[in-house]
């Protein structure tokens, strides 16, 4: 994913920590994982539903476009659309684009909700999902089967401390008002009726990994590869691309539950 943020994050943010232990739950290495993308590439499946993939921070729209075309090798499905939010306001803009995109590629005649949908949301893009599920007065939803979320700030961002640069970034800091009541919010409506898949790695200290998954639960955490950006290469492991592509296509996952706790948090 590429954003605002990654035009001034350091070298220093590598979080390339080869001692870092492998998770139990998650027992797969890269060459393993890469061999299974390949056997899924050559045997792509139809999707259960539309995929909408959900970019993250001001992203222009690179990280929305490398799922689409990731899950386009191994789905014979043509029902794959990227949304991405690089000048959006606040998460009111974002949830309504959202479905606004839903609603013109899937119509349906339901007056209260979309199509059903799984969604991949990278980074804040996670959050848009979560937001864009919520039932609000007045307003139609997002009608989540699945959401996967990938390195997105359940619990904040590590970096939405330092000095807002929009309403967004604020929004994402741990204690925030809107985190606060779109927690409120799942909690009194149909917005909990969806899976959520959360994936993270280690040394991401944009979102941190221990906010990469809503309170009282554990994101599917793998150690970060040598020389990578924990937080903006993620979309590009092979691990976490192999075990995406066997939920959405029924298959078993390459992860065990219950998920493992991740390290130090």
């Amino acid at each position: 994913m590429i954003s605002l943020w990654q035009l001034i994050v350091p070298v220093a943010l590598l979080g390339a920590d080869c001692s870092a232990p492998m998770n139990p739950s998650f027992p797969v290495t890269v060459d393993q994982a890469g061999a299974a993308l390949r056997e899924m590439e050559a045997k792509p499946k139809a999707l259960a539903r539309p995929v909408i993939v959900l970019g993250g921070y001001h992203d222009p729209g690179f990280g929305a476009f490398v799922w689409r075309e990731e899950v386009r090798r191994w789905a014979k499905d043509p029902r794959i659309i990227g949304v991405s939010f690089p000048f959006h306001r606040d998460f009111d803009q974002c949830r309504r684009d959202v479905i606004a995109a839903v609603d013109r590629a899937f119509p349906t005649s339901d007056p209260d909700a979309t199509v059903e949908v799984d969604v991949i949301g990278t980074s804040m893009g996670g959050l848009v999902g979560r937001y864009a599920a919520v039932q609000k007065h007045g307003e139609r939803r997002l009608k989540i089967v699945r959401l996967i979320t990938v390195s997105s700030p359940h619990r904040g961002a590590a970096w939405a401390r330092l000095p807002a640069l929009s309403r967004l970034h604020a929004d994402m800091r741990g204690t925030s008002v809107f985190l606060d009541a779109l927690e409120r919010a799942e909690a009194t409506t149909a917005a909990d009726d969806y899976e959520l898949v959360p994936y993270v790695r280690l040394g991401d200290r944009i979102v941190g990994a221990h906010n990469a998954a809503p309170a009282g639960t554990n994101a599917w955490w793998l150690p970060n590869q040598p020389l990578n950006l924990a937080h903006f290469a993620v979309n590009r492991d092979p691990r976490v691309r192999a075990d995406i592509a066997r939920r959405l296509r029924g298959e078993t996952p390459l992860t065990k539950t219950p998920p493992a706790a991740v390290p130090g948090a």
